[in-house]
């Protein structure tokens, strides 16, 4: 019985990275063998067990087969008799695929250690092929990696064109994808993730509203950029800048949708594009089982993003509105959330990268100012009903006034 380190823990410690999870491999055991040690199993579909100790992931090695369409259609095979070389030739990428031994002895069957040195992400076989989450895996790679200069190998590419082609993604099940999202949108570099996915033609199968906005012109006046897909993915890294939420940068990636449909004869504006995004962007967290928390601030900010990069245009009952329909005063967390993904909306525009804006602070005052108007003097009054409400309203107006003199 022989064990290895394996994975994404050699990877990161041979990029000097912190290590987040330790994962061994091991070689010559049986089932048996590992319950009489003290070790617990914890895998379904193949043995994996936790050390008695230190609880990290011991599996057994093990190679597979390809017996169906999808990412679930596997056979495994794991007994004492399979080698490590085999183990790491069945894994995804060939930086994923290096083992070091308990002595700290580097085996590199797959050639890891130069394509770590060139910063290539690489596949390890055709295997790769067989399984349509290490698209998106490799995407996600991709954009935790940017900043180290890593990019795709041009085989691999080609090869998961072929994957798209052939329908292999299609198996994808609505959970996987989300889960490799909501990852990579916490990576350093999301917009990567974006990118690749669309270097194969997966983005048009899994995110076809996304693909839909490259290629759509907005006014030049507006948008130097012009293209809309370009404005998305440089809101997507204005509010990679402004946040580590990965609920932010969702809301920012999707509030154009709209833009997507606008049809052509009405280019480059695109009227009322806020209402038309609103149900796109519901079809696509209800299609991707997004949480419903994703889902609703997404929406405001596709909704409301107008109304925020006009507040000091706004009548002050209608910003009044804007708020009580952002329920700002009884969520003042998301409140701010919508304002950091529309910040990155402001800022998501060639020449605009850096430019201050006045929204956000607007905003803010004229809550602040609302949510100091008490409602007890009202009740205690006698007020009830429309009655109460008109003057609670009349009173938050007078408040948001009161500020906007001031300034």
């Amino acid at each position: 019985m022989e064990c290895y380190l394996v994975g994404g823990c050699v990877r990161d410690k041979l990029l000097g990275l912190s290590i987040r999870d330790r994962d061994w491999v091991v070689v010559g055991a049986t089932v048996e063998q590992m319950l009489q040690q003290g070790y617990k199993q914890v895998g379904k579909d193949f043995p994996v067990f936790l050390h008695p100790e230190t609880k990290e992931e011991y599996a057994l090695a093990r190679t597979e087969r390809k017996t169906g369409p999808g990412y679930t259609g596997f056979e495994f095979h794991a007994s004492a008799d399979v080698t490590l070389a085999e183990d790491l030739k069945r894994r995804d990428l060939t930086i994923n695929a290096i083992a070091e031994t308990e002595i700290g002895e580097i085996i590199d069957p797959c050639h890891g250690l130069h394509d770590l040195d060139r910063r290539i992400l690489r596949h390890v076989s055709p295997a790769f092929a067989e399984d349509p989450v290490r698209i998106l895996r490799l995407a996600r790679f991709a954009a935790r990696f940017a900043d180290l200069n890593f990019r795709v190998a041009e085989e691999t590419t080609k090869l998961m064109c072929g994957m798209v082609d052939t329908g292999e993604v299609d198996a994808l099940v609505a959970e996987r994808v989300w889960q490799e999202t909501v990852k990579a949108l916490a990576e350093p570099r999301p917009e990567v993730f974006i990118d690749v996915l669309r270097s194969c033609g997966a983005l048009a199968k899994l995110f076809p509203e996304i693909e839909r906005l490259y290629g759509v012109p907005q006014p030049e006046k507006y948008h130097p950029e012009i293209d809309t897909g370009v404005h998305t993915i440089m809101v997507l890294q204005q509010a990679c800048k402004l946040s580590s939420d990965p609920m932010v940068r969702f809301a920012a990636l999707v509030h154009d949708l709209g833009k997507g449909i606008t049809p052509k004869h009405e280019w480059p504006r695109h009227i009322a594009h806020e209402e038309r995004g609103v149900p796109l962007v519901k079809a696509l967290c209800q299609r991707l089982k997004i949480p419903k928390a994703y889902q609703e601030l997404a929406v405001l900010v596709t909704r409301y993003h107008l109304h925020y990069h006009r507040t000091a245009e706004l009548k002050t009952s209608t910003l009044l509105k804007t708020l009580l329909s952002l329920d700002a005063f009884r969520r003042p967390q998301r409140f701010e959330q919508f304002l950091l993904a529309c910040e990155a909306d402001s800022r998501g525009r060639t020449g605009y990268e850096n430019k201050h804006f006045d929204q956000a602070s607007i905003m803010r005052a004229a809550l602040t100012a609302a949510s100091n108007v008490s409602v007890k003097p009202l009740i205690d009054a006698g007020l009830q009903g429309k009655e109460l409400a008109d003057r609670l309203t009349q009173l938050r107006i007078e408040a948001i006034n009161k500020i906007k003199s001031q300034e």
